[in-house]
């Protein structure tokens, strides 16, 4: 009996490390996989700024939907208009209402950067964009269409995390 117990305690050791070391290795893995994901997430929210492009009403909707989603900075939106097309390009996130930009979307896509996201909030009530303009959005990289406001939410976060940082 007192063999059998020794065996078992024997087994006991060597599972007790093998779970330590398992535990070890998964909080390795978690802290490299997500960290850095955070850390762009805590680092977009924080500082980046977006270039809002919209006007009037449609400016003030978006934007307060930003800031009452208790995630961004009033600070950290900026609006921009057609004439300041130029100053967008130190922004990393352009968010433009379709309405207000379906005028000179050639305009925005080519002050856009790759590394910087674009998503265009249309709504359908106000009307569907047209193929032509689908296919000139569908030629750059992160360019987002999104059509729900929650949908929207979404986007920018998923946007902050996977543009421009620096490995």
């Amino acid at each position: 009996m007192k063999n059998f117990l020794h065996v078992l305690d024997i087994i006991g050791y060597g599972t007790t490390i093998i779970v330590v070391i398992a535990s070890l290795v998964s909080i390795y893995q978690w802290c490299v996989g997500i960290t850095p994901a955070l850390m762009r997430l805590g680092k977009g929210l924080a500082v980046r700024k977006i270039a809002l492009f919209a006007s009037g009403d449609d400016f003030n909707s978006l934007r307060d939907l930003l800031i009452d989603s208790k995630l961004f900075n009033e600070k950290n939106i900026v609006q921009i208009t057609k004439d300041q097309l130029r100053k967008a390009e130190q922004y990393s996130l352009f968010l433009a209402h379709w309405k207000s930009i379906s005028s000179h979307l050639d305009s925005i896509l080519s002050e856009k950067k790759d590394g910087t996201a674009l998503i265009i909030y249309a709504p359908q009530e106000e009307g569907f964009i047209s193929i032509e303009d689908i296919a000139k959005i569908n030629r750059h990289r992160n360019v987002i269409v999104v059509n729900f406001r929650g949908r929207l939410l979404n986007d920018i976060v998923s946007s902050l995390i996977t543009t421009s940082y620096e490995k």
